[in-house]
């Protein structure tokens, strides 16, 4: 299975980036392919136009998104705005987004969506 994990890139803690190394190489050890934008998409791009467009093409190939969140990265929101668009399932882990809240919001709608496809 082809994976692509939303995730922050950048002003991350150092805490939050093993974190998410972890649960990359535990699916990867799994025998599942991760595209992991940090590692795989040329982040030298000054306005971020290319950036995104190398996301895009990389979620349409994915079977299935990980959505990791520390609840500040727009790219995050962006990224799963086209996961989204092309009708992706989604994965969350417990930890890696930021908790449910009491009204609406994209932690509330990740996990509902993730609900609805299994």
């Amino acid at each position: 299975m082809k994976y692509f994990a939303i995730r922050p890139v950048r002003n991350i803690s150092f805490e939050l980036e093993e974190g998410i190394k972890s649960v990359i190489n535990h699916i990867r050890k799994e025998g599942h392919t991760v595209y992991d934008p940090l590692e795989d998409t040329n982040q030298n791009d000054m306005t971020g136009l290319r950036i995104c467009k190398d996301n895009r093409q990389a979620i349409k190939n994915a079977d299935v998104v990980l959505f990791i969140w520390d609840g500040n990265s727009q790219g995050c929101l962006f990224d799963l705005g086209m996961a989204f668009a092309f009708g992706k399932n989604i994965i969350t882990i417990d930890g890696y987004i930021p908790n449910a809240t009491s009204q609406k919001s994209f932690q509330n709608m990740v996990r509902e969506w993730e609900h609805e496809n299994n």
